[in-house]
């Protein structure tokens, strides 16, 4: 039996299949975990199963990159290009993390309706309330996030005493206890029969945000990653990894934040009111970022010509591209209604915000600052604990491989 879903034909799981979006996974703390010996099951799927670097989407963020691991497409496709854009009606930025900001059913929502027990397990509950939209919660299927599974209810999560069920405490926000928490309680919904089950288990990236790779806290994280790996590998599940987004430092070698103020740049040069400059990365844990990321949105008022606007910002050091709307819609495709004017995206080692009043750095505690968004971040990891059949196997040598095409070769693709 199989299900369809945006163009993409998924086979029924005939296995227990256990998709882990290790958030800020970026490639570099895989392999600095596997030279430290710290991740010896992910080795091993390396080794036997299948394992290739993929591309997340750009903007790349937490949001777009999730929708688009359970929608099986771009952001043009389900709707969600960030947490924020301007409503060009008021002039107010508004949040895109409603779930009636997604515009497409997700593999949760299709498979569950199918009759698989189906989990979907967050570490933030923003997160949550999109990834669940549609889903048949109930009927043995659970959807909640570690930060609220104090909150849980039959009616909207499908689980009464999550801290219990899971039996871990309740986490904070700032650990990496909340990502081991989504783990944890991802192995007991595994454990409870050998029913085929379906599990999607979406991490936090407070540890890649906080450390470097080779970071012995880094890598402590990830060799508890594994141990839980190892677990539903024992369990008979197939076990999929992959990332939304990577994680790159944003300080120069003294230390200092490489932040480009650009609205604070924009307003000088074209004076205020002219311009508005939307950071999408912004939410509620502006301790892991200050709401600095690699992409941001320009919106332009009055008689103020986008090109002249482009080619300012083109001239800025550490920026690595502008584009106008249609050229970012098609590019990297974005839902084209909730783009900006034009697009700016910093390159590697930058990040960009709108005024030092707007972002709160006092979270970082003095810390080097480490974000994402921009194409520098564009690479994660995309590992299998078993091996794909010929079919996927050419197909995998044959195209650049996306972060949302990990549930159709987790479903299909393997042996």
């Amino acid at each position: 039996m199989r299900i369809e879903l945006n163009g993409v034909n998924y086979r029924i799981p005939q296995a227990s299949v256990a998709v882990i979006c290790v958030d800020g996974g970026d490639p570099e703390y895989i392999k600095a975990a596997r030279k430290s010996g710290a991740i010896p099951a992910i080795a091993r799927f390396m080794e036997s199963g299948f394992t290739g670097t993929a591309h997340c989407v750009i903007p790349s963020f937490t949001n777009p990159n999730n929708l688009s691991i359970a929608t099986g497409a771009p952001p043009a496709v389900h709707g969600v290009s960030g947490n924020f854009c301007l409503d060009r009606h008021t002039g107010e930025a508004i949040a895109m993390t409603d779930p009636a900001m997604v515009r497409s059913r997700t593999i949760f929502d299709v498979v569950s309706k199918a009759g698989v027990e189906t989990a979907v397990i967050t570490a933030k509950d923003k997160l949550r309330r999109q990834l669940g939209k549609g889903m048949d919660v109930g009927n043995g299927n659970i959807c909640f996030s570690s930060q609220c599974a104090d909150r849980c209810t039959p009616r909207e999560n499908g689980i009464h005493d999550a801290l219990g069920w899971a039996g871990r405490p309740l986490p904070d926000m700032y650990s990496d206890a909340l990502s081991l928490f989504v783990l944890d309680a991802g192995i007991r919904f595994f454990e409870q029969d050998n029913r085929p089950r379906l599990a999607y288990l979406s991490l936090t990236d407070y540890v890649q945000h906080k450390y470097p790779p080779d970071h012995p806290a880094a890598l402590g994280f990830f060799a508890s990653l594994d141990r839980r790996c190892a677990k539903l590998d024992r369990l008979g599940a197939i076990v999929a990894l992959v990332a939304d987004h990577g994680m790159k430092d944003k300080c120069a070698t003294d230390g200092a934040y490489n932040i480009i103020y650009l609205q604070d740049l924009l307003n000088r040069r074209f004076s205020p009111g002219k311009t508005r400059v939307i950071c999408p990365i912004t939410d509620d844990f502006v301790g892991h970022h200050g709401s600095l990321g690699g992409f941001v949105r320009v919106y332009c008022f009055e008689d103020l010509k986008v090109s002249d606007v482009i080619r300012y910002i083109e001239s800025i050091d550490g920026i690595e591209t502008v584009i106008e709307r249609g050229d970012a819609a098609t590019r990297f495709k974005l839902p084209f209604d909730v783009e900006g004017d034009a697009v700016a995206i910093a390159a590697d080692g930058f990040c960009i915000g709108m005024t030092p009043a707007d972002h709160d750095l006092e979270g970082l505690h003095g810390e080097r600052l480490r974000s994402h968004g921009g194409l520098s971040e564009q690479e994660v990891p995309f590992i299998l604990n078993r091996p794909l059949n010929g079919k996927y196997m050419a197909r995998a040598a044959s195209e650049q491989l996306m972060n949302y095409h990990i549930f159709e070769y987790a479903l299909n693709g393997v042996r």
